[in-house]
């Protein structure tokens, strides 16, 4: 009824009919005609994964835009024509994944960031040390010293990483075991951490506890006592960036034996969690979950609390904040998931960038940023976004697309169905042995140690020697057309003042 997105052009020339592209295609687009001796495609259910093109020993497989599109019009453009059918046919909601795909202003593309010249000179990091070792947790407000100058403050626990970048959350369902597995491998060696996501902790990752982020999220899947003794801290899931105000949702196909295992729940079922948690209605509420998690891991373990960036987050903040949390993660409108309805994933939320700065901004005007550490999540692309997210407040920059990208993902925003081709956001076993575990984890491991290089530069250009510097440093950035009123919001000057 409508023509598709896109077009497999194969070069009957090239072709050697090896049927490797076939075999490679989990959207079934490819088949072998045997009458023709050929490979044919069926451009309808082609979503440009790229797979069968890699693949083809002969370079014969092209995929390319299709040409025969919609009538232009400003308003119905062909995305929302695409929509409307989809649901006239179907009836129902449209689900996809991957992060918000509008073309919304990026502010991080819009920040830029000051440099020495003459009277604050430059460091050079090749040769001198510049520190980027980051603690996560609550800091005291003072340290006293006693008379035999032995510190009686109390400091509460925090994690040390080695580089203010980490692995966001994602869950082992909406990954498999060997991808789940690649980031707890690429966390580790990067001496940084790595979310496991709502869907609880398989035991051959036990082993990688010191450098995971264990979450309880609402549906509580896969919460237990020894999950919460492994993991070096414990996240409360408020909210996430792609689908604000909603749950989590992990279609029951990809919902194997081992999944239905470690999450607790019955094999191809849907596992669902509610929108809100039903024992939290209330800062008070929260606060009392915080303190029953501080008292199951012995106190010993720093709790986070993961929100969505909204509207009226900074308030949310600080209610985090004075109920006993020791680090807030903050996640943007352009966040990623695995599985989200497309009209909350496009249109609901704020971008990390004002949400950050707000909240960062608001818990220094109440005298009590020093009681949590930030964390901005979503849409973290380069070290670049990692340095200015730094710079407007962070402590840390959480990323988990571009980990994905690093492992073979090419963003085909198909990961709700769970035949991705690269055999990352699949659980059916013979596409997931396409991936292999030690490949991809010195991949993502290379990601973090190039941006943390990559961070050093900027910082050796600021002239500075530690991170710590940078932070809410926000005299070092500048905006290039972005409105008086969002600079106000983001606390920074427009570039030339």
């Amino acid at each position: 009824m409508f023509p598709p997105q896109f077009s497999v052009v194969i070069d009957n020339d090239r072709c050697e009919v090896c049927k490797r592209c076939t075999v490679n295609c989990s959207f079934e687009v490819l088949s072998y005609n045997e009458k023709e001796d050929r490979i044919v495609a069926q451009d309808q259910k082609c979503v440009a994964c790229l797979r069968c093109a890699s693949k083809c020993p002969q370079g014969a497989i092209t995929i390319k835009r299709n040409e025969i599109t919609f009538s232009p019009h400003p308003t119905w453009t062909p995305e929302i024509r695409l929509d409307i059918i989809r649901q006239a046919e179907t009836g129902g909601v449209l689900i996809t994944g991957c992060g918000n795909d509008l073309y919304y202003p990026c502010l991080f593309d819009r920040i830029v960031i000051d440099a020495c010249q003459v009277t604050n000179p430059s460091i050079d990091p090749l040769r001198e040390p510049i520190e980027v070792c980051t603690y996560l947790g609550k800091k005291p407000k003072q340290l006293i010293i006693g008379d035999d100058f032995s510190l009686e403050t109390e400091i509460t626990p925090n994690i040390m990483i080695e580089t203010p970048i980490i692995i966001g959350h994602i869950s082992y369902g909406a990954i498999n075991l060997r991808a789940h597995k690649a980031l707890a491998m690429a966390a580790s060696k990067a001496g940084t951490l790595m979310g496991s996501g709502e869907g609880g902790l398989h035991p051959e990752l036990y082993e990688f506890g010191d450098h995971i982020i264990v979450q309880v999220a609402s549906g509580r899947f896969g919460v237990h006592s020894k999950y919460l003794e492994v993991g070096s801290a414990v996240e409360i899931k408020i909210g996430q960036g792609a689908k604000p105000g909603i749950g989590g949702h992990l279609p029951g196909e990809k919902v194997s034996e081992d999944i239905a295992e470690t999450r607790m729940i019955p094999v191809h079922t849907d596992a669902l969690s509610p929108a809100p948690h039903h024992d939290i209605y209330s800062i008070e509420d929260l606060s009392q979950l915080i303190y029953a998690l501080k008292e199951e891991t012995d106190y010993m373990k720093p709790i986070f609390v993961k929100i969505a960036a909204v509207h009226n987050s900074a308030a949310i903040a600080s209610g985090i904040a004075r109920a006993g949390a020791d680090a807030i993660t903050i996640d943007g409108f352009r966040g990623g998931t695995g599985a989200a309805p497309k009209i909350i994933r496009n249109h609901l939320g704020i971008p990390i960038e004002v949400a950050l700065a707000s909240v960062d901004k608001r818990l220094r005007d109440e005298g009590i940023r020093n009681e949590v550490s930030l964390i901005a999540s979503g849409s973290i692309r380069s070290a670049a976004d990692v340095a200015k997210a730094i710079a407007l407040g962070a402590d840390a920059a959480a990323m988990v697309t571009p980990a994905l990208i690093a492992m073979g993902c090419t963003v085909c925003q198909q990961c709700y169905r769970g035949t991705c081709a690269w055999g990352i956001c699949t659980t059916r076993p013979d596409l997931a042995r396409r991936l292999d575990p030690e490949v991809a984890s010195r991949r993502v491991y290379n990601l973090i140690s190039a941006w943390t290089t990559e961070l050093k530069e900027v910082l050796g250009a600021l002239g500075m020697n530690a991170v710590e510097s940078l932070r809410y440093n926000r005299e070092r950035l500048r905006g290039v057309g972005i409105d008086q009123k969002t600079l106000e919001i983001l606390d920074i000057k427009a570039a030339g003042e």
